[in-house]
């Protein structure tokens, strides 16, 4: 029997977790809610995930246990057939002599529980976990070794071998979505299909590296571009010529939206899709890494009626997540937000997202316009990329309308130096600008195969020479004692030692000093020199302080930033 509703809340009311008008408000929205309500208590952020599960384990008696946190042998998973714990929302993640450990969103399914005590005649301990970790720990079952994925491949490649030409579609369209749902399931942010003389080469981009997934034969690689662009809606008898567009494809659990890239190259054309999955939207800047001092600035800027947040850094460098986490925060009924973007990455609901589209003049300059026509509160412009598009966004904060942007710079401070290059006054920039957010993403530990150590003289010296004689002391690296910390890699983070990215970020406030040294058009290091006086950090400190701590290594803020 699934857990009351009236229940949970009632049990959250009495932990002071929720106040009455709040629960009043939850059970009026989830009628209309599609998931459950532990569903909608994640997605309105009121409570952490694991907070809540252990809460929820304590009403059913039972104990707790994050999936995400246990490598689950192959064997004991396959305890219960996937379809069965698909239909059961079960998985069995553990057996030792004391029994078989059987995680569960229904930890009262009795029945269920009985059929397996006889089936393996082991004694069973409950555990309750959540919907969305179950979920997710069924993919383990497709996510199978390399060896796996390449055999699928190659039954479906001899099977487009042996059929005739009208007779292809079906097994090209099982390579297709062979590759997508193995990319989703391995968390790759992107796709390359990259044609070579005699093979195309398969790479998925995980936490920002590119790997070599598996060679397919070269004569069914145009068939393959085919089934893509068809499911893109593109041209098929178009091979000269780059193309953009847009595919959907579900899994049991998700909606992904995929963004298409077809360029024609030397031997062919080369497909990059990027994969744009819902459950991907974490749009919390706690959960991005941005150190408590940098989310107070953040925070401090968003609260403003008016005036303009800048995010900057390379293609890449996680800006529009950043963007999209602040407007997450200040997306309520009373404000109406506006955005122009090129792409529209994600659905915001009660956002209006306009994609910017030059072949129909939709630029960002020109979408800006239309914007400001539609009474809004809060504008965000996906980049700003020449003078026109900086002049109006200057004045629409001016205006009285808080502007949210990214631009291409390094750092902070060149941000400002930046927009001068675009022609914006000195005086519209030091009056607008709140604040500048540079970042990067670097790869997170992976925390389940971490290891401490003590770093070899010759990496010491390295890494002396990469942060300058300043930092290394001031972050006690000259110390005999000092350690840093690794991934060892284990079968979760399939043997890399990371799993996920985090941003090293640097924020930097405008403040009066900081507007005189832009009114007399300083430089970009001045204005760091005094930036960095009244507290900002660093990035490649920021950097350095996640590495020390254990959230990422060294070698990866040093690939990622230098100064």
């Amino acid at each position: 029997m699934m857990l009351d509703n009236n229940k949970l809340i009632n049990t959250l009311v009495e932990a002071g977790l929720l106040i009455e008008e709040q629960s009043r408000k939850l059970i009026e929205e989830l009628k209309s809610f599609s998931g459950s309500l532990e569903d909608l208590l994640l997605s309105r952020e009121i409570i952490a995930q694991d907070h809540l599960g252990q809460i929820i384990s304590d009403i059913y008696q039972v104990p707790y246990v994050n999936l995400k946190k246990r490598v689950i042998d192959e064997k004991v998973l396959n305890i219960i057939p996937e379809l069965v714990a698909r239909h059961q929302k079960a998985i069995a993640f553990e057996r030792d002599k004391a029994g078989l450990k059987l995680a569960m969103v229904d930890p009262e399914n009795e029945e269920f529980v009985n059929f397996l005590r006889k089936k393996t005649g082991d004694k069973i301990t409950i555990y309750y976990a959540s919907g969305q970790d179950i979920m997710e720990a069924i993919a383990h079952y497709r996510r199978g070794i390399k060896e796996e994925f390449d055999v699928i491949i190659k039954q479906n490649v001899s099977a487009v071998r042996e059929k005739g030409e009208t007779e292809r579609e079906l097994p090209i369209t099982r390579i297709v979505d062979t590759v997508l749902e193995y990319a989703y399931n391995n968390k790759a942010s992107d796709i390359h299909l990259e044609p070579h003389e005699k093979e195309v080469s398969v790479r998925f981009r995980i936490d920002g590296v590119l790997h070599d997934v598996v060679s397919l034969p070269r004569d069914i690689h145009q068939y393959i571009i085919t089934r893509i662009k068809v499911m893109a809606k593109l041209r098929t008898d178009e091979h000269q010529s780059a193309q953009d567009g847009r595919l959907e494809f579900v899994t049991e659990d998700n909606r992904v939206d995929v963004r298409v890239s077809i360029v024609p190259v030397f031997v062919g054309e080369k497909v990059v899709l990027r994969l744009l999955s819902e459950k991907s939207r974490h749009f919390k800047l706690i959960e991005l890494g941005m150190s408590e001092a940098a989310m107070k600035k953040v925070e401090k800027a968003m609260n403003k009626p008016y005036g303009m947040i800048l995010a900057t850094g390379p293609t890449g460098s996680g800006k529009t997540t950043t963007l999209y986490s602040i407007l997450k925060i200040l997306n309520t009924r009373e404000v109406n937000i506006a955005t122009i973007e090129d792409p529209v990455e994600y659905d915001i609901s009660g956002v209006n997202q306009i994609q910017a589209n030059p072949k129909t003049n939709l630029t960002f300059a020109a979408g800006l316009r239309s914007i400001l026509r539609q009474d809004p509160d809060i504008i965000m412009v996906g980049e700003i990329r020449d003078e026109e598009t900086a002049s109006i966004a200057i004045n629409a904060a001016m205006t009285g309308h808080l502007v949210l942007s990214t631009l291409h710079t390094n750092d902070a401070p060149t941000t400002l130096p930046r927009l001068l290059d675009m022609k914006v006054q000195p005086f519209l920039i030091s009056s607008t600008v709140i604040v500048a957010i540079a970042q990067r993403l670097v790869r997170r530990t992976h925390q389940n195969c971490l290891e401490s150590y003590l770093p070899k003289p010759e990496a010491l010296a390295a890494i002396r020479q990469a942060v300058g004689e300043e930092r290394f002391t001031k972050f006690n690296m000259n110390q005999s004692n000092f350690r840093l910390y690794r991934g060892v890699g284990c079968k979760l983070c399939n043997q890399t030692g990371y799993e996920g990215r985090a941003g090293i970020f640097e924020v930097m406030e405008i403040s009066e000093e900081i507007r005189r040294l832009i009114m007399r058009q300083a430089n970009s290091n001045e204005i760091r020199i005094q930036a960095i006086k009244e507290g900002m950090v660093p990035m490649l400190e920021d950097g350095l302080v996640k590495a020390i701590n254990g959230l990422t290594t060294i070698e990866e803020v040093l690939r990622t930033v230098r100064d």
